[in-house]
């Protein structure tokens, strides 16, 4: 029998969901049979692939309200909810593009032995395993289950036991398109899953904390499988002197608290060159007390609650050791409970050094420190004083100058004068600098590249290599 988990709803504290904990037999009978029916799906061609993608697209439409409503259960809030049904289309279409784009194996020669002929050819892992994180669910879910499909792979999908009630209508949707029966699946459980997942899979590809992410590669590495591993992020944002103050504030308030800070790439430490640091905080402040909850009205406010309450246990900790250690709030700095849900406002804390949880340690919610700065390579030397690698930002009306210091930042994407570009655009390549991640890019082309082993077809063109070739007599040594 099957364990039951409960699920509590973000908004008001209500454990109302449940779902089923899927064992080990079942996830290997599962894999097996979608192992099988893989290499019929890679069989039938890219373009046989896309249309039935494109018909997962009308599938979604027709659930397009139930799924948003499911989403907006899983995390409290509707605008992202919406964003992130609406965007499976896009997604879908984008792939699509870099999946053409890929040209058709080619024959060379040899540089060295122009006799011998080769080419190289791609071809897919049989199943992959995704273990999608809560803070954006579905997004998440789908950033490596659709490449790998159109990849010609199969998918298996455990989404975060904090969020899973959106699989439910997007089964749905799946289930209307036959041809994906055994294609992809999505599978409900909570870590144990996850674990028993990555022994049945040829590549495994994860979101979520740093900590979680080192089980998952040591249990990857037991099997001998790849992971790909999207891990956390503490990103710095450096406002340099010849910075857009105003650009700036604005950009940086965004960057740091939209979905209530829970994304890997919000901003989570902003440095300010002196001759600006007054006015910047001064602005910023003003602009994050202008920001309200949206409670209790779903469709008002700015941002919701936080989805996992011991992400909130996390916040407060944090905040309570930076006053301890001499910090100042200006606005926010409290964990609010509302309608038995979990709110936090923008919180705009200073007087900060590295010595404090909330400059060296993921917070993971709308919290903005905020230092100064005098010189260039101490704007550097700060940013880059972290054990994460995930992204960053820069800003200054000088391009040149905004690249200079672009280019000295340990991450992986780097956005100027914006922040959290990651989050909006996918074309541009990236991987994790440090603690951040392993693997390849999951944006751009190498997001769908991933998916493929590399094998080499080698013909020798002129006469075998006779074993009379390797006798000793024919070394040239003294």
């Amino acid at each position: 029998m099957s364990d039951i988990l409960t699920v509590r709803n973000p908004r008001n504290g209500e454990f109302d969901y449940e779902i089923s904990v899927i064992g080990n037999d079942e996830i290997s009978a599962l894999a097996k049979k979608m192992r099988a029916k893989q290499k019929k799906w890679l069989a039938q061609g890219l373009e046989y692939r896309i249309s039935i993608l494109n018909k997962l697209k009308e599938a979604v439409a027709n659930h397009r309200d139930e799924m948003i409503k499911a989403l907006s259960d899983d995390t409290g809030r509707l605008y992202i909810s919406v964003a992130e049904v609406d965007g499976i289309s896009n997604a879908i279409d984008r792939w699509i593009t870099v999946a053409r784009s890929v040209s058709a194996p080619e024959t060379k020669n040899s540089g060295s032995m122009p006799f011998i002929e080769y080419r190289s050819e791609l071809i897919p892992y049989a199943v992959v395993g995704v273990i999608s994180p809560w803070n954006f669910p579905l997004t998440l879910s789908l950033i490596d289950a659709l490449p790998a499909m159109m990849s010609g792979a199969t998918a298996i999908v455990k989404p975060s036991e904090v969020t899973p009630r959106f699989a439910g209508p997007l089964k749905k949707a799946i289930a209307e398109v036959e041809e994906l029966n055994d294609i992809i699946h999505f599978i409900d459980g909570d870590g144990s899953t996850g674990a028993s997942l990555i022994d049945h899979v040829d590549i495994v590809c994860f979101t979520g904390s740093v900590a979680t992410g080192r089980l998952v590669a040591e249990r990857a590495a037991k099997n001998l499988i790849p992971a790909i591993l999207e891990l956390g992020g503490k990103d710095p944002a450096i406002v340099l002197e010849d910075a857009d103050l105003d650009r700036a504030v604005t950009s940086l308030l965004r960057a740091s608290i939209v979905n209530t800070g829970q994304a890997c790439q919000s901003v989570e430490r902003i440095y300010v060159h002196k001759n600006l640091y007054d006015d910047f905080v001064e602005k910023i402040v003003e602009k994050a007390k202008k920001v309200e909850l949206n409670y209790p009205n779903l469709n008002s406010g700015h941002i919701g609650p936080i989805i996992f309450e011991k992400q909130a246990d996390i916040i407060r900790e944090q905040l309570d050791d930076a006053l301890a250690k001499g910090a100042q709030i200006h606005t926010g700095g409290e964990i609010e409970h509302h309608g038995g849900g979990l709110w936090c406002r923008p919180t705009v804390v200073t007087n900060i050094n590295h010595e404090m949880d909330i400059i060296t340690k993921e917070t993971f919610g709308p919290v903005l420190p905020i230092m100064s700065f005098e010189s260039d390579e101490e704007a550097i030397r700060l940013a880059n004083d972290t054990e994460y690698g995930l992204s960053g930002s820069v800003y200054s009306e000088n391009m040149e100058h905004a690249n200079e210091i672009a280019v000295q930042i340990e991450a992986g994407g780097i956005s100027i004068n914006e922040g959290s570009l990651t989050g909006f655009m996918h074309e541009a390549e990236k991987n994790s600098f440090k603690l951040s991640g392993l693997g390849e890019s999951r944006m751009g082309p190498a997001g769908y590249h991933r998916f493929f082993r590399k094998r080499a077809i080698m013909t020798n063109t002129a006469d075998a290599f006779p074993i009379e070739a390797f006798d000793e007599k024919n070394a040239n040594y003294p």
